[in-house]
């Protein structure tokens, strides 16, 4: 079936400005091509029934799906195509069983008998693959191109960084993909975000993202799949595409992804889950094929000047509410609406920033280097590079986190580790870590926290009261250094 026709028959879809109108030819965008692939039927309801190729779990929202499964009597209908990890709940600082948190014990121990009675295969501790599961995707070569993946956490997206629909699902669709490896989706739009040019030293993926959900919103891509593209994007190693497209879901976007290229096939080749020999060829000339077409209809375009972009930090309590670290916390009053203006006040309140003051100098409590956003090994081979030979200010607790056993692995064999424990940095164990509230690795009372994590909410971090101040990898260990919000160019000679 024509969903491309069906959707603008149903007013879901437009044409942007400058495309040709319906009937007339014009190509495909890589999320049309996938969405087609993979749509079994149009339902009633006007979704689309769509096949989920890979289907990734973990401990926190998969336990109760296999309830309901258990409930219903059904089975788990494509077990090849499901793998879990423990991630969200891991202890970083010493992963002996059993958790001194029962709750955490519960959990683990409920996936655990929930894989080993439905057959999935199970990445934990013991099988030396465990981490975090947008983390371990990529790297064993289970995230290809072209596929739709599914995942019960909301920031799934990144697996988009390889030219898939990657999408974060609730607990009871865990539950339908289990049962049918098949999901329920209405059809979303497609807004092209074309970075023109070349990021400047010192800038990083994690900026370039921010300074974008800043300019749209976070709420800006609601409805949207958001396709990464441009000189900027191009330029981007497959790891900093995937921060890019994990935060795509904090401006509102449903999926991101970048088109699949000669990078993206160089990254995956030799994993382990990926095609090997002539089905290696194949596939490789089936990606190349699913990449937007040039003459592609989008819904929207942005446009972005990519040497607009400065190292930037959030100020508020969502993503959206960043600043350059060179910039001015905001007024009161420079709020457009009384809404803007509420919001401006609510986030001042409880950050307890000053109206008008400057972002650089204010005093943190704890750096937090990792998460799936920015806990892979280019993460922490960019700041060893710059960190050797400095150390943390006194005050400051600094914690390093890799994102995978497979990047504590790789990091410690060059050495990595050594120069983040002699700058003061507590070395961990993979897992999600001070990213959120649900291991021990938490903030207390009101510390400030600079992190490399991808939310700011209020009491994110697992303290009600405690902040969180959003930036890149470098920027929290210039914070780290420095005991308060940092230029990283400044701090580390960057020009």
């Amino acid at each position: 079936p024509d969903y491309r026709r069906a959707w603008r028959a149903a007013g879901r879809l437009g044409v942007a400005p400058g495309h040709p109108e319906e009937g007339e030819t014009v190509g495909k965008s890589l999320f049309q091509k996938v969405w087609d692939q993979h749509a079994v039927r149009m339902l009633p309801n006007g979704q689309a029934q769509v096949f989920v190729g890979l289907h990734l779990i973990h401990e926190v929202t998969s336990p109760q799906a296999f309830g309901m499964l258990r409930d219903l009597g059904l089975r788990v209908a494509r077990p090849d195509r499901t793998f879990a990890t423990v991630d969200h709940i891991v202890p970083t600082d010493g992963a002996a069983r059993p958790f001194s948190d029962a709750l955490a014990e519960g959990m683990i121990a409920a996936l655990e008998q929930a894989c080993r009675e439905f057959g999935i295969r199970l990445f934990d501790a013991a099988s030396g693959r465990q981490g975090i599961v947008h983390v371990i995707g990529p790297e064993l070569g289970l995230t290809q191109p072209g596929m739709v993946i599914a995942c019960g956490d909301s920031h799934t997206a990144t697996h988009g960084a390889f030219g898939s629909i990657a999408l974060g699902i609730g607990t009871t669709q865990v539950r339908d993909v289990l049962a049918t490896q098949t999901l329920a989706l209405a059809p979303l739009t497609v807004r092209r975000i074309e970075v023109r040019g070349r990021l400047r030293p010192g800038v990083y993926a994690k900026d370039l993202v921010l300074h974008i959900i800043r300019l749209l919103g976070v709420d800006g891509g609601t409805g949207y799949a958001y396709e990464f593209a441009g000189e900027a994007i191009a330029a981007l190693e497959m790891e900093a595409r995937m921060t890019l497209c994990n935060m795509a879901i904090e401006g509102g976007a449903r999926v991101g992804y970048v088109n699949p290229d000669q990078k993206t096939f160089d990254y995956l080749a030799g994993r382990p889950f990926a095609p090997q020999g002539a089905a290696w060829d194949e596939a490789v000339r089936w990606w190349q094929s699913i990449a937007s077409d040039a003459d592609a209809g989008y819904d929207d375009v942005v446009r972005i000047d990519a040497g607009d972009v400065a190292p930037t930090v959030t100020w508020g309590v969502n993503p959206g509410q960043a600043i350059r670290v060179d910039e001015r916390v905001p007024r009161v009053e420079d709020g457009k609406t009384e809404a803007e203006r509420a919001a401006i006040r609510e986030a001042l309140d409880y950050m307890q920033l000053e109206a008008g003051a400057r972002i650089e100098g204010v005093k943190v409590d704890v750096a937090f280097i990792g998460s799936c956003t920015n806990g892979r090994l280019s993460d922490f081979r960019e700041v060893a590079r710059h960190l050797a030979g400095r150390k943390v200010a006194p005050g400051v607790r600094a914690l390093a986190v890799p994102g995978s056993a497979e990047v504590a692995r790789l990091a410690e064999a060059e050495g990595l580790d050594r120069v983040f424990r002699e700058a003061g940095f507590e070395w961990r164990g993979p897992g999600c870590s001070m990213c959120l509230a649900m291991n021990p690795d938490k903030l207390v009372g009101r510390q400030l926290c600079a992190s490399s994590s991808n939310r700011n909410f209020k009491g994110r971090q697992g303290s009600p009261t405690g902040r969180t101040v959003l930036m890149s990898p470098l920027m929290v260990a210039a914070a780290a250094i420095r005991g308060q919000v940092a230029d990283a160019r400044e701090v580390f000679a960057i020009n």
